[in-house]
């Protein structure tokens, strides 16, 4: 256990020494975790996290008297400990009860390329919704449709491959329109049921030369390449499961969703992302996520960076796995 102490408080001074860690907002930190070699900027994501928490509320953490709290909650947090500090049980029961309540899993995968300007990539609005979901506050839609707001540019196309009752497709137009009526939104679902109340979902929220920018297809999700053919993608979204409010007995399963995230990958522009919204809380759903887990975790680290999100203590809640195409 001392040599475990000592390696942290090693770890600290180093952390404090680091300018980067130091002035790091949790933006720019964000940005790093999806934009270059994963483990240091994600520990500075968490350090960016922590301060932006300290002002928020500094009586919460006040517990955390140490660099040493804060570091093993923020590893643990985010699964890159060593499993010999993972074994590791800390005595202090704050740290404990939120390390059983929550956790997000972050598999980041890492590679050796030329590394980007964090403000390259704008990711305004994203702090909020991951304190959110961090606390419990925020839904992992929510978290989703930050990420979103933070990739996607007006005029460019996007696709809701499972357009559900629409308002995945509603917030990607929103998202894609500019004053021109650039942009586009390619919506599909195998239900016309879905399709219908995706329609419905526009004409009430939206103009009509937005509503153009719509199209529609009642097509299953694995066959998205016939829709875009040749044009550019910035942003593939999925939910997978059912239809809310429909047919229960009518769901994606992992044959065709491997194949629709094998398509996405193909049509997905350079900095564009897929979005991958697992519901689990029906028979199949959790089959369905490990399906995801595995095709995302074998993606080539030179290309791709795979991160998920998931509530542990809620065994229900959907999981959320970002795709991002460097």
């Amino acid at each position: 256990m001392n040599l475990v102490v000592k390696s942290l408080h090693r770890m600290k001074s180093k952390l404090v020494k680091s300018r980067t860690l130091q002035q790091a907002g949790s933006r720019k930190a964000l940005c790093h975790v999806l934009h270059t070699n994963g483990t240091l900027q994600a520990k500075s994501w968490c350090l960016s996290l922590w301060k932006m928490r300290i002002k928020q509320s500094n009586s919460m953490f006040r517990i955390f008297c140490s660099m040493r709290d804060f570091w093993l909650l923020s590893m643990e947090t985010l699964t890159l400990l060593p499993p010999h500090f993972r074994k590791f049980n800390s005595p202090f029961p704050l740290l404990s009860l939120i390390r059983r309540s929550m956790s997000i899993k972050s598999h980041l995968t890492m590679a050796s390329y030329k590394k980007t300007d964090a403000d390259e990539i704008p990711i305004a609005g994203t702090d909020s919704a991951f304190m959110g979901f961090i606390t419990g506050k925020k839904k992992a839609t929510e978290v989703a449709h930050s990420v979103w707001k933070s990739i996607i540019q007006k005029g460019d196309t996007v696709i809701d491959a499972t357009c559900g009752n629409g308002y995945d497709t509603l917030a990607l137009l929103m998202m894609v329109s500019d004053e021109s009526y650039n942009g586009c939104v390619f919506g599909m679902d195998i239900q016309q049921e879905a399709l219908d109340n995706t329609s419905s979902l526009l004409e009430i929220s939206v103009e009509e030369n937005k509503r153009k920018l719509v199209k529609l297809f009642k097509l299953c999700h694995s066959k998205l390449e016939d829709i875009v053919q040749e044009t550019p993608v910035r942003l593939v979204a999925f939910n997978l499961g059912y239809l809310p409010g429909g047919d229960k007995t009518i769901l994606t399963s992992p044959r065709t969703t491997l194949a629709a995230l094998h398509a996405a990958c193909r049509v997905l522009q350079s900095g564009g992302i897929i979005s991958v919204m697992v519901y689990i809380g029906h028979p199949g759903g959790r089959d369905e996520l490990e399906a995801v887990q595995g095709f995302a975790s074998d993606l080539p680290v030179e290309a791709w960076t795979s991160i998920e999100f998931e509530m542990l203590n809620r065994p229900t809640a959907p999981v959320l796995v970002l795709i991002f195409k460097k």
